[in-house]
């Protein structure tokens, strides 16, 4: 094999493997979610899980807290490809919300309100 053949075929391979990286996988979604407080109490824990899951995640602010009219992103791919999640707020003072199967493939936002 001449230098001018193995010049060309190590090119080929390295753009193939180029593509190969920059391809994402057809399943591949944004699951980022911006979380917004607008209720009147802060929310000091908050946990989501995908539904095919029988416990509560960790609480995903951990020593954190989300005050009033504060907002914060959370990126929910977890590996599974799941799209579908269950959402916990706990406010100061104990109150707390459940929201079910939030497709969080198809939002880019969600507002905890108050009732």
């Amino acid at each position: 094999m001449n230098a001018t053949v193995k010049k060309f075929a190590l090119g080929m391979v390295t753009a193939l493997v180029v593509l190969i990286g920059l391809a994402a996988p057809a399943s591949a979604q944004d699951r980022n979610v911006l979380i917004i407080n607008e209720t009147r109490h802060t929310i000091v824990e908050f946990y989501a899980s995908n539904i095919g899951r029988e416990t509560w995640e960790e609480d995903i602010l951990g020593e954190d807290v989300l005050p009033v009219g504060q907002s914060l992103n959370i990126n929910f791919d977890d590996g599974t490809e799941a799209c579908l999640y269950d959402f916990r707020a706990v406010f100061d003072g104990g109150g707390e919300l459940v929201r079910n199967r939030i497709d969080v493939c198809s939002i880019g936002t969600y507002r905890y309100t108050q009732d």
